[in-house]
């Protein structure tokens, strides 16, 4: 390897990337004004992948001749404007919410497992045990719920003496699991 090649850098490459980087910085600014806070959310799986296509742009324009700095600003303004619209579809056009989001699947509930679920997560109880633990949990008792999100996180709710605003959790699917096996038999009678 040729090491004053691979260190050195000519003076009008450090121009370039600094002005397009500085183009780049001020275009988000200005995108993200324009469509919203949501732009770097991670609320959905779309906004994940929005936030990881706009880094891989940004550091291909920054770091190469190839894109231009134009080409960089036009790719990003046409992202920001997808999801401007999917955003839109999903709020306006409710059938087709349900084909772009994933929704929230409930993994554990009252100390026990569902395994279909965790099956169709894609996950073990290992993977919950691990998330239980960070959150500070010793015991299964301890778990109310147990939700994997639509971005993919793991949402632990633990067990207090609040009584549920099932409102709450309307969004989840088999949102029903979360209702007590004793307040199930109570409401049965």
């Amino acid at each position: 390897m040729d090491w004053k090649t691979w260190l050195s850098i000519e003076w009008q490459q450090v121009v370039g990337i600094a002005i397009t980087a500085l183009g780049l910085y001020l275009a988000l600014i200005l995108f993200t004004r324009v469509m919203g806070l949501r732009s770097f959310s991670k609320l959905s799986s779309y906004d994940f992948a929005m936030t990881v296509a706009i880094g891989s742009v940004l550091a291909s324009t920054i770091l190469t001749d190839s894109p231009s700095l134009s080409q960089g600003l036009i790719a990003v303004a046409v992202l920001f404007l997808i999801q401007g619209t999917i955003s839109l579809i999903r709020r306006k056009v409710k059938p087709l919410k349900s084909l772009i989001d994933n929704q929230a699947i409930i993994l554990m509930a009252h100390g026990e497992y569902f395994c279909d679920n965790l099956e169709e997560a894609n996950l073990t109880k290992s993977d919950v045990q691990e998330v239980l633990r960070k959150n500070g949990l010793k015991s299964k008792s301890e778990v109310f719920a147990v939700i994997m999100e639509t971005t993919g996180d793991m949402s632990v709710i633990k067990n207090d003496n609040t009584t549920p605003d099932w409102s709450l959790f309307d969004d989840i699917r088999d949102s029903h699991l979360l209702i007590h096996p004793q307040k199930q038999s109570d409401d049965a009678s």
